[in-house]
């Protein structure tokens, strides 16, 4: 059963693993639909089920995906599932070994990549979207005067607000509400800058 907390990666093996390119678009693709097969993540990831039984094996042998309950009645197919809420990676983890610090910088610049090029598509199509969800998607820049401790504050604030609504649409979309909702990135970054 998938633990309801946030699992924070602290190990560098862990982080290898989750750093492959394929296998971070896999466990977006597996967060957002809560459970799947390898078919089913191929279709959506355009790759081989092969390769991709390949790579949730491994992110399943670092304990970052597990084995679901078979849903449907083909018992053959193997159902996977997140782990655990999410995922975490904390800079202090990483920051007493040179190969520590290049991995989790590398690890991060590829997660940013994904996300970019996620929002870079939706530009492309927006106008593919309805005029209610262009006027209810938003692009902010806040350049803010903080210390280390009121932006310690405001990420956790932010992240509480949009657990929050998470918990809320997924819990409407389990019980039925289906009507209109759509799947929803928000993307944000805190971090000091120097001009």
């Amino acid at each position: 059963m998938a633990s309801n907390e946030s699992r924070r990666v602290s190990d560098l093996e862990t982080l290898k693993a989750f750093g492959h390119p394929l296998r971070m678009k896999l466990y977006r693709a597996l967060y957002i639909s809560r459970k799947a097969t390898a078919s089913q993540l191929a279709e959506q990831v355009d790759e081989a089920v092969s390769l991709v039984s390949y790579h949730l094996r491994r992110l399943a042998d670092h304990g970052l995906i597990e084995e679901a309950e078979t849903q449907g009645a083909d018992g053959r197919e193997r159902w996977w599932q997140p782990a655990s809420k999410g995922l975490s990676f904390h800079d202090e983890d990483f920051s007493d070994a040179p190969e520590k610090v290049a991995t989790h910088a590398a690890v991060g610049r590829l997660s940013f990549e994904q996300r970019n090029e996620l929002y870079l598509r939706y530009l492309d199509s927006a106008q593919s979207w309805s005029p209610e969800w262009r006027k209810a998607s938003s692009a902010s820049d806040y350049l803010a005067r903080l210390t280390a401790g009121e932006l310690a504050a405001l990420s956790r604030e932010v992240h509480e607000l949009i657990d929050r609504y998470e918990e809320l649409g997924r819990a409407r979309d389990e019980a039925g509400d289906t009507e209109g909702r759509e799947n929803v990135a928000v993307h944000l970054y805190t971090f000091p800058f120097r001009i």
